[in-house]
């Protein structure tokens, strides 16, 4: 099936489309996702991601599934799409237990068929309700959108473990047959590549990545500070040079010396009025912080790197990093806060050598567990016991990422989703609820699960038993369902050999986060420029080298390589000709040239050219090769070429009053 893009769009967004068109990237994606399936695509923030899965999803038809990390993100889709008169059922903690147990049966049965379905990546991690209602019209669901897809590599800076479910939790929903995915984020290193691609068997052909990955349009400065006293004074006076304009500091400590709230405080007694934000603020206090920072309240904000995913604030101006952060991956991500708004912004990198040893000892070296605090983890989840457990995973933030240690070593096994206690159940009608409650005085799930009568159950059957009651209407509930994960230990105790296989995991990641910091420094210590910076980290990213030099953006927002280009894509952008920059050109399959540009206008095609280096031995050539084929493939008459110089203006628009005389 070929589609067309823009078509859906058109018909299924007509208010949007009225407004605005699709991106070339846009297309692609969704054109890519609806003909050949399963895609990554890797595009930069405020590149308009939400639009591809909305008209993809619209296209597939049945309901999308998108698991996205935070509530705010979630409620704002879900209100847009309402707008757009579309049917949405939002899963998340901001609704009653009761109402979303209502919401999903009515689902099940068929009842509500919405268009967009949102859930977290814990919902996927711990509910097994929610999976298994989802079983129940998996059918029906042809799309699974995963926002952020990087934060599911365990070798990133943002990785978090719930995101290692979702593909169990596919499994169990879809068994094989799954629908089409889609993975959207806006970085990712080639490492994090590989886990992502193999986890969602997405192939290299689907691997899609924006030609504007950079921002060209943020001022990168470094500055390397022989002590912590200079760089502090460099802060201050650099928060001084912006005095009205939104600045961001980026730290990654919280409260002792020289972190957020300590700095922010000092920020107030010299009247500067300042914010921390970090990550054990509630979300109402993140929220007003947002909107204070937003409206001008304040213009100055400390921040963790829980300033990030689902903020999304236009005038931006300038981002500090007063600490070093530990990858490329994470700078580019946190610079990439300013100038939203595309006009501009400046970003500051200040560090020193005690910075960098820091970094690796106290953040990077402390973030994985010493042997006596896996020993007590693993007494934590177990109790030092072989046999069925309930473990309270989401509650439980340390086990969160020393479980996958044990699942890797098989110390532990998860044997399923599901809850407590037997006993919140009433009124049941169920005949085999009813055999299962008859087999307990307790009602504890584990002991109930021990019985005689009940151990030819898997986890998943007998959970699965209760929930099909629930969603039938043959049991109502006394109280909600808490929700925790069965886990079967086959150990009492860690063996040796299990210990040596949890180290050599950690030593493998933690000198990969070193190599990461290492490389990061290498960067700033070797720093030249703004743009030979943003390319060293293209090419990091992987970046197609024929896109690194574009680093000149057009009042239409393409991206140029030299400012003479600029200057004709402006003339060309006011005087309304539809244009096109480097637009491929074949002459045979799978060859061709790339016009500067190709210019359409009145049914007519013209392919111009700025010979801006001529003089260059190589460039010549080059040049007289791209002629000799356009003489061969019979365009050379509509062949336009303009030369640098300084009244480069003048010749364009000469040139333009040529072709709309035409």
């Amino acid at each position: 099936m070929i589609t067309n893009a823009s078509n859906i769009f058109e018909n299924s967004f007509p208010n949007l489309a009225s407004q605005f068109s699709l991106k070339p990237f846009q297309e692609k994606v969704i054109n890519q996702v609806i003909d050949n399936g399963s895609t990554l695509a890797v595009m930069p923030t405020g590149g308009g991601k939400s639009l591809i899965y909305w008209v993809t999803a619209k296209a597939l038809g049945g309901t999308c599934l998108v698991i996205s990390p935070l509530i705010a993100l979630i409620d704002e889709q879900a209100e847009k799409l309402q707008e757009e008169g579309l049917e949405v059922l939002a899963i998340h903690g901001g609704m009653g237990s009761s109402e979303q147990m209502k919401q999903l049966k009515k689902f099940a049965n068929g009842k509500f068929k919405p268009d967009f379905l949102f859930a977290s990546p814990e919902r996927m991690a711990t509910d097994g309700f929610f999976e298994y209602c989802l079983s129940l019209q998996s059918e029906n669901i042809n799309l699974v959108v995963i926002d952020e897809v990087h934060c599911i590599s365990q070798w990133g800076f943002d990785f978090r473990p719930f995101y290692k479910h979702i593909p169990v939790f596919l499994n169990s929903v879809f068994k094989t047959n799954w629908p089409k995915i889609l993975g959207l984020t806006a970085t990712i290193n080639p490492r994090e590549l590989i886990d992502i691609t193999s986890d969602f068997s997405i192939p290299k052909s689907s691997i899609l990545k924006d030609d504007v990955l950079l921002r060209h349009d943020i001022d990168l400065k470094v500055e390397k500070l022989s002590s912590e006293d200079e760089k502090k004074h460099r802060l201050w006076s650099i928060i001084e040079d912006h005095p009205n304009e939104k600045v961001l500091v980026y730290l990654y400590r919280k409260y002792h010396k020289g972190g957020v709230v300590d700095l922010c405080k000092i920020a107030n007694e010299n009247n500067i009025k300042a914010l921390a934000f970090h990550g054990d603020l509630t979300g109402k206090e993140r929220q007003d912080i947002i909107k204070k920072f937003r409206d001008g309240d304040t213009n100055l904000v400390f921040a963790t790197n829980a300033f990030g995913m689902g903020i999304d604030l236009p005038n931006i101006r300038v981002v500090i990093h007063y600490m070093l952060p530990e990858s490329i991956e994470q700078y580019y991500q946190e610079i990439g806060r300013a100038g939203r708004d595309k006009n501009g912004a400046t970003s500051y990198m200040l560090y020193s050598n005690k910075n960098i040893s820091v970094r690796k000892t106290h953040f990077i070296d402390k973030s994985f567990p010493k042997d006596d605090e896996i020993t007590e983890l693993f007494k934590k989840a177990s109790n030092n016991e072989i046999g069925k457990k309930t473990l309270q995973y989401f509650a439980e933030e340390d086990l969160q990422s020393t479980l996958p240690y044990f699942l890797k070593c098989g110390a532990i096994t998860i044997e399923g989703k599901g809850f407590t206690n037997l006993k919140v159940f009433k009124k049941n009608s169920n005949s085999q609820l009813q055999e299962i409650l008859a087999t307990t005085r307790t009602g504890t799930v584990i002991s109930t699960l021990k019985k005689k009568e009940n151990r030819h159950f898997s986890c998943k059957e007998f959970f699965n038993i209760t929930y099909k009651a629930l969603v039938n209407a043959e049991a109502t509930l006394s109280k909600n369902l808490d929700k925790c994960l069965i886990i079967e230990a086959t150990e009492e105790r860690l063996s040796n050999d299990q210990l040596v296989i949890i180290a050599e995991e950690m030593e493998v990641k933690r000198e990969y986060k070193h190599n990461l910091l290492d490389y990061l420094v290498y960067l700033l210590d070797n720093f030249d420029s703004s743009p030979s910076m943003h390319q060293e980290i293209g090419r990091y990213l992987g970046v197609n080298k024929h896109l690194l030099n574009k680093i000149h953006q057009t009042e239409n927002g393409i991206w140029v390589r030299s400012k003479s280009e600029v200057i004709i894509a402006n003339i060309l952008f006011r005087s309304n000709i539809n244009f096109e920059y480097e637009e491929k050109l074949y002459y045979k399959k799978g060859k061709w040239k790339e016009p500067d540009f190709t210019v359409r206008h009145n049914g007519k095609i013209w392919y111009w050219e700025h010979l801006g280096m001529l003089g260059d031995e190589k460039y010549n050539q080059h040049w007289q090769d791209k002629k000799k084929l356009y003489k061969k493939i019979g365009v050379y008459d509509k062949v336009i070429i303009t030369k640098e110089s300084a009244v480069l203006s003048n010749q364009a628009n000469e040139l333009i009053k040529k072709i709309t005389a035409e």
